[in-house]
């Protein structure tokens, strides 16, 4: 649904911005920078989302051999490459406008570190799992950028990760059930994208400057994060004279207890401490991390 003149929404009911903060760059990793939104102290998890970074990673920098459990992590590149491995010889490069959709389930220890010279630039969300999809076996949806759907109109163009939009639907299959689209509009575009009712929404600006909710509101710029209110839909204006790019991302609450220890996400304390457990000794989903080290090689900025 998209209309280039209209100044309002269409929806019966919209969403508008309920808060916006500003994501400031923070080591993560190994020497690896990161613009953390969901995540951060002010803003622990938006359920079902648990974390959204944007990183920014130079040789010989990145995120060496860790573990996950209890949910699935979304690696969506924006520039430069990531080689990623792990315990169970999963091994691949990620390119620019690659996407790997990582369900780490009951245990994978993996790393992810630049394939290349210079900035790695990308996204990375970490998506919660039910109480009973947390101990699935790890498995892995990945998708070149050339095999993401694509779809433009009215000089909206959007890549639709997961979910729907302009009527071009994403092969992705999401265990919560998630919508992750990235936008790009010319300037003067507006765009009216449904987001489901029920669902938690936010949108995280990448480039640009844009109106979200309603065309009388005050343009937001790269690195907010929008917390969006309750809805079935939202407008975006680009009211400025340059493109603006954002992810627009929702989830249906899980509305479970988050029991969170770093890499470990589970229900209870006590599945917590169970995890830690098993991955130190090397059971119950992590028995191949005894002897595991990653073979990766570092790419070196002298090289």
């Amino acid at each position: 649904m998209n209309n280039n003149t209209q100044g309002s929404s269409p929806f019966e009911k919209p969403r508008s911005v309920v808060r916006k903060l500003l994501s400031k760059e923070q080591p993560e990793g190994d020497g690896a920078l990161v613009r953390r939104s969901i995540g951060r102290p002010e803003l622990r998890n938006l359920d079902p989302f648990l974390l959204l970074d944007e990183f920014s990673v130079a040789p010989p920098a990145g995120f060496p051999d860790h573990p996950h459990r209890g949910f699935e992590t979304v690696t969506y590149m924006l520039k430069g490459a990531f080689t990623h491995q792990d315990f169970a010889g999963h091994k691949g490069t990620i390119k620019a406008g690659d996407l790997q959709w990582m369900t780490a389930g009951r245990g994978i220890v993996h790393c992810e570190m630049p394939a290349s010279k210079g900035v790695q630039q990308g996204l990375q969300l970490w998506v919660n799992l039910s109480k009973e999809d947390k101990m699935i076996e790890p498995a892995y949806q990945e998708l070149e950028g050339k095999d993401i759907p694509k779809v433009e109109k009215d000089g909206v163009r959007a890549t639709v990760i997961a979910g729907e939009a302009l009527g071009i639907k994403s092969p992705v299959y999401t265990r919560t059930p998630t919508m992750f689209l990235d936008f790009t509009m010319k300037p003067g575009a507006v765009l009216h994208q449904q987001v489901p009712e029920g669902w938690n929404a936010f949108v995280y600006v990448l480039e640009g400057e844009t109106v979200f909710g309603n065309i009388a509101s005050l343009p937001i710029t790269a690195h907010h994060t929008v917390l969006l209110s309750s809805g079935n839909g939202l407008s975006v204006w680009n009211k400025s004279n340059n493109p603006c790019r954002f992810v627009l991302i929702g989830g249906r609450p899980l509305n479970e207890p988050v029991v969170q220890y770093g890499p470990f996400v589970m229900n209870a304390k006590e599945e917590i401490i169970q995890a830690i457990e098993d991955y130190q000794q090397s059971r119950n989903g992590f028995e191949r991390a005894t002897h595991w080290h990653s073979d990766s090689i570092v790419v070196s900025e002298a090289d």
